[in-house]
């Protein structure tokens, strides 16, 4: 018999969010099969459940039976882990419904429908253009049922088990609300995500899910993502060359909220400055509570003398760096894709660099694209893509690592611009301006349009516009069966996809690619560049150039080996 929760505390919603993310962790492989386009990028469901666990595994470690200590622990948890477009908006819509509740113990049915709302609410304002049909929805829908049905509530089971049946019927739906879902015949992906998530509220509340069967699994290493094998590059380095041996994590209560008399003032900047002496790989994000923590130091204890001045330690967790090192080269064996790295590289990456007007990080896939994005000037370079969207943490720790007064970000993917936004706003030290580049070619011809001598706002302005200028366009395979915009699909045809619509599905890849050409070439173009991808061929290549020169004799062709994993071709047209 289930528990009546007239009023719900810190310790019930930990048990509901634990139960909720297991929920969603065990369907994460149907959430990413909605996924409207067949194209091998499927990964909504990778996204929400990565960005969940952050959250689950924040509110882990900082239990409270105060549910606005612990709503704030989970958001803090999600915001930092957020992946891609669904994962910056589960992490908004619990970022509201943790600012609802932040002064309460407890909530009743009334209070926890107004935090959904206000969860809602904030999740709306994050978006720039919100469409129907999507997980958006979902939860306006939801939020907006438990709002009118609240005063009548018996409890929170009862509330919850409306918000759910309002939820279901919304995803039912989506497809009359979002055309292309129609076509496909499935249902919105983020919004299934989000009716897991609430299916497993649903459980705990009900007594279905004991809460020791729902402990998430920590967050996989970005080894375990595809297309990466980060251990093996272990080997190429020496135990004995690591010269800050402590990963080092803690968090600051700051001020009253230790418990203890007022610290010294805390000044970002300076806090930052000073630890920046005692280690490298800094990470700090600040709020008006707490601040969090992660370095790499010699001398762990130093850090954590000067972290106290401020306040009281908590959650602290100190990793011998050279003991794991150890550990991996015994069970890693040399993998020749990692090459040494050279003393010149070594010395000069010890030499502290002075800090810069601007500075710039971009979010690559493939060893060729990384390289020419490094010959435009760009310091960090974070691998990801369609297929692994880095994290708002991913992001905030590369802007760190540029020494730059003012830094550019380039996310070149329509689903990591919300968690490179995201990131902005957790940097307090730094300018950070995001131009949203959806493509590679997109953020590559932004970059040409940097002026050193051009303000920051200029040159915001001016590497925005560019965006409209570059015409994209991608070669890959379909990973299923499907018919969208009247095209035929078939699995393992190719598809020509040109600013983020289907124009070509064949089985020839280079008849594909022609059609895809065509495509983006009907009102002509300057310049076309081809970025061949590991899978592409020399012979296709070639060919494709012969045709492009044969059929469109005016047209400059540019070719680069990106490397990009399951795209064989990126091409733009300008």
């Amino acid at each position: 018999m289930s528990k009546r929760f007239i009023s719900l505390n810190g310790t019930d919603f930990i048990h509901m969010v634990l139960s909720g993310a297991s929920r969603l962790q065990k369907n994460v492989n149907n959430v990413n099969a909605l996924n409207v386009f067949p194209v091998p990028d499927g990964d909504t469901g990778t996204n929400m459940n990565l960005t969940m666990t952050s959250g689950a595994e924040e509110l882990t470690r900082r239990q409270s039976a105060h549910i606005g200590k612990a709503a704030e622990a989970l958001s803090k948890g999600l915001l930092m882990g957020a992946r891609g477009n669904s994962g910056v908006i589960l992490s908004q819509l619990f970022r509201g419904f943790a600012k609802s509740v932040q002064e309460l113990e407890e909530v009743n049915p009334q209070q926890f429908a107004a935090a959904l709302q206000k969860g809602v609410d904030t999740a709306y304002q994050a978006v720039v253009k919100p469409v129907e049909g999507t997980v958006l929805t979902v939860a306006r829908e939801a939020a907006k049922h438990a709002t009118s049905y609240a005063r009548r509530a018996t409890d929170i089971v009862d509330l919850m088990q409306e918000v759910l049946k309002a939820g279901k019927e919304t995803l039912a739906r989506t497809p009359d609300m979002l055309p292309v879902l129609k076509q496909v015949g499935v249902v919105d992906a983020g919004g299934q995500g989000l009716i897991f998530i609430y299916e497993g509220f649903v459980a705990a509340l009900t007594g279905q899910a004991p809460a020791a069967d729902y402990v998430p699994a920590s967050v996989q290493a970005s080894s375990d993502m595809p297309g990466h094998d980060h251990a093996t590059a272990q080997s190429m380095l020496a135990t004995e060359d690591i010269e800050h041996g402590y990963c080092t994590e803690f968090m600051v209560k700051l001020g009253s909220e230790s418990g203890k008399p007022a610290g010294a003032p805390f000044d970002a900047i300076r806090f930052r400055t000073e630890l920046e002496k005692l280690g490298d790989s800094l990470l700090v994000v600040a709020d008006d509570e707490l601040v969090k923590i992660h370095i790499h130091a010699e001398h762990p204890g130093d850090v954590m003398n000067y972290a106290m001045k401020f306040g009281e330690l908590t959650r602290i967790k100190i990793e011998n760096m050279r003991e794991q090192h150890s550990h991996i080269l015994q069970t890693n064996e040399y993998d020749p894709r990692f090459a040494p790295v050279s003393e010149t590289e070594e010395e000069e990456s010890e030499q502290p660099k002075p800090l810069q007007p601007y500075g710039f990080v971009a979010v690559s896939a493939g060893e060729g694209i990384r390289e020419i994005f490094s010959s435009l000037g760009v310091q960090e370079i974070i691998a990801g893509g369609q297929t692994m969207n880095p994290s708002t943490e991913d992001i905030v720790q590369a802007i760190g690592r540029v020494p730059a007064q003012t830094v550019f970000v380039f996310p070149n993917n329509s689903n990591i611009v919300m968690a490179a936004r995201q990131a902005k706003e957790l940097v307090e030290d730094k300018t950070v301006i995001v131009i949203p580049s959806k493509t590679i070619p997109q953020g590559m011809a932004s970059l040409l349009a940097f002026q050193e001598t051009a303000s920051p706002e200029d040159n915001e302005e001016a590497m925005a516009a560019v965006l409209q200028q570059i015409k994209s366009g991608q070669v890959t395979f379909a990973v299923r069966d499907t018919e969208i915009d009247g095209i035929a699909i078939k699995e393992g045809d190719y598809l020509g996809i040109f600013d983020g619509r289907i124009v070509a599905a064949r089985p020839d890849l280079l008849e594909t690619s022609k059609q895809l050409l065509d495509a983006m070439l009907a009102d002509g173009g300057d310049i076309v560049t081809i970025l061949s991808g590991e899978d592409a061929e020399t012979a296709r290549t070639e060919e494709l150039q012969a045709y492009i020169g044969e059929s469109y004799p005016e047209t400059e062709i540019e070719t680069h080996d990106g490397g990009q994993p399951l795209y064989v071709y990126l091409f733009a047209v300008e």
